[in-house]
Parts: structure tokens; C-alpha cells; sequence
């Protein structure tokens, strides 16, 4: 079984677990990223939720801050603070500090979604999100970076964290008009020709070109009975999410199983399973190969969560031996 031969990173969203406190997963979030470096993964990120039961990060530059401390190679990153609900220069200031403290080893990843529920878009004070207006705030945090704002972000740095877009289909033209990076996953990545359409209309500049990244749901196991097993509980928690806007805790996948679930969440779950990847370690190295082929991707980014966190423990270095890590 040949090594996949792209880079290999890891986004932690920080879930939750029921009959843990919060501060649990974000203490768990920087141990993972210590034991994701020692395995060799490329990036760790770190991710924005805002009063979400199921997720414990809200503060992506704090948390990155904590991880970065703990390692010592790793890249860190966000994936991603979410500009609507931050002031340009806020953001800037933030990363800089970062970059300041961790030079060559900070990332910026940007997204565009707003607060999961209509209470939690309303405490944050955001409402609607334009995409011309994202482009701008995108183009702002690179211009306070870059000291070519109209004040000076501190503190200064001579080489700004790199920018990516954490993009759907129309994020990923606004990714292409501002020359940036891509970070894509879910239905985006069975469509090849919307990043065959990023790359055609990709806006280069200071030697950038395309970079997609996918992100995925993988979980390696002794059988893709026991993989799809360790992944029920986050399938549960995303067909929960549909019914009540929130992402409830992980629970274990035996109490899922004792749930009567209705029809339409057993669809999103069936459609859960359909966007993972997940098997033996030969089933997902054929998998991860052959999405890399279809979307031509530069690097993968996984997602994986599951509730036993030893379960998630021995994923993670199953995962990064597919890698060659």
C-alpha cells in the first residue's frame, strides 16, 4: 500500500462530549495537536463556533495561541475565523501577534458563515453576510498585515501569515479573484468542475497560484463496520444539528443507536456516511487516492471526530501512517 504522497494536516473543532465540561475538549484540543506534530501531520486548525452546545471553540486566535505553545513545527492556524463577525484590523492584530511569537508557523484561514442560529447571529450582531463584502474584509486583513492599511496593524511583521479562503461554490470564485488558497469539502468535492474553475480563473499575483486543500471525515478502523461505527456519533450530531440548530455533545455510538431516529434523519445520516471516508487502512488509502485524483487537491485536512477520545487517539496515527508521517 503505497503512501499518499500530498500533504497531511488536521482540523480540531474543539467537540464536546456528553457528561464532560467544555473545558475539557479545548484542553484536549492542544493535547491533540501535540500528538499530531509528533506524528508529522503538516497543519493543525483550530476552529469558530459561537454558542454551540457540541463545540467548545469560539476564540480561534486564543485557542491557536495555546497550541502553538505547546508545539514547536507544526503549522497553526484557523479554520477559520469568520470575518463577518470581526473587524479586519481586530483580525490582523490578532495574527500578527501570532506570527510574531511563532514566525513561519502561523496560518489565517477566512470564512464567511454566520452564527449557526438566528439567537446567536443576533448576540453576535450579525444578520446577513455579502460576498463582495467578504472580498473586502479579505482584502483588508491582508492590506493591515501587509502594512498597506490605512493605520498600522501591530505588531509589524516582515513576512504576514498566508490567507485561505474556507470556500463553497461562490466562495471559491471570490478565493480566485483575490488569489488565495482554498480550503473546500462536503458536496464541493464530488463537483471536480468547480475547482477546475478556481484554477481557470485564479487571479495570480506575487507568485501565488491554485492551492486547494480538501477537507474530510476520514476514520481508519480494523473494518469499515467498526470505522462507520466510531463515526455515528458525529453523524448523529449533525442530523441533530438539522432539527435543532445546535450541534449537540458527542454521545457514544451505543446510546445513538437506542435513538428512534425519523426519516429525515436517517437520511442525513446515510448522506453523512456518503461524504466520509472510512474503512480498513487499504480502503482508505484507495479512497483518499482517489479523491486526490477527481479534485487534483494539493493537501488533505481532516475533520474526524468520534466520542472516545483514545478511539480518536489511535485514528489520528492510523490516518497519518496512510501519509507516510
Amino acid at each position: 500500500m503505497p503512501a499518499l504522497d500530498v500533504p497531511l494536516s488536521l482540523l480540531d473543532r474543539s467537540r464536546t462530549r456528553a457528561g464532560e465540561p467544555d473545558a475539557l475538549a479545548v484542553r484536549a484540543t492542544v493535547e491533540r495537536a501535540r500528538r499530531a506534530e509528533e506524528l508529522g501531520y503538516h497543519r493543525f486548525w483550530v476552529a469558530e463556533h459561537h454558542a454551540v452546545p457540541g463545540i467548545a471553540s469560539g476564540s480561534p486566535a486564543v485557542l491557536a495561541a495555546a497550541v502553538a505553545a505547546r508545539t514547536e513545527r507544526i503549522r497553526v492556524g484557523s479554520g477559520g475565523v469568520m470575518l463577518p463577525n470581526h473587524a479586519p484590523l481586530v483580525v490582523a492584530e490578532q495574527f500578527a501577534v501570532l506570527e510574531s511569537l511563532h514566525p513561519g508557523r502561523i496560518d489565517l484561514g477566512l470564512g464567511r458563515s454566520l452564527g449557526f442560529s438566528a439567537p446567536v447571529r443576533e448576540a453576535l450582531g450579525v444578520t446577513e453576510s455579502d460576498p463582495e463584502d467578504f472580498l473586502g474584509d479579505v482584502a483588508a486583513v491582508r492590506a493591515f498585515l501587509g502594512g498597506r492599511g490605512p493605520v498600522t496593524a501591530r505588531p509589524a511583521v516582515a513576512s504576514p501569515p498566508p490567507v485561505f479562503v474556507l470556500a463553497s461554490g461562490k466562495g471559491l470564485r471570490l478565493a480566485a479573484r483575490a488569489g488565495l488558497p482554498v480550503v473546500v469539502g462536503g458536496p464541493v468535492l464530488a463537483f471536480p468542475a468547480a475547482l477546475e474553475r478556481y484554477r481557470a480563473e485564479f487571479t495570480a499575483g506575487d507568485g501565488a497560484r491554485p492551492y486547494v486543500i480538501a477537507s474530510v471525515n476520514v476514520m481508519v478502523a480494523g473494518s469499515r463496520a467498526r470505522a462507520a461505527e466510531l463515526l455515528l456519533p458525529d453523524a448523529w450530531a449533525m442530523a441533530a444539528s438539522r432539527a435543532t440548530g445546535a450541534f449537540p455533545p458527542l454521545e457514544p455510538a451505543a446510546a445513538v443507536r437506542e435513538r428512534a431516529l425519523t426519516a429525515k434523519q436517517r437520511e442525513s445520516v446515510a448522506a453523512f456516511y456518503d461524504q466520509a471516508v472510512h474503512g480498513t487502512p487499504v480502503e482508505v488509502a484507495e479512497e483518499l487516492a482517489a479523491l486526490v485524483r477527481r479534485t487534483s487537491a494539493d493537501e488533505v485536512m481532516v475533520t474526524t471526530s468520534t466520542f472516545d477520545r483514545g478511539e480518536l487517539e489511535r485514528a489520528d496515527a492510523a490516518v497519518a501512517q496512510l501519509f507516510g508521517s
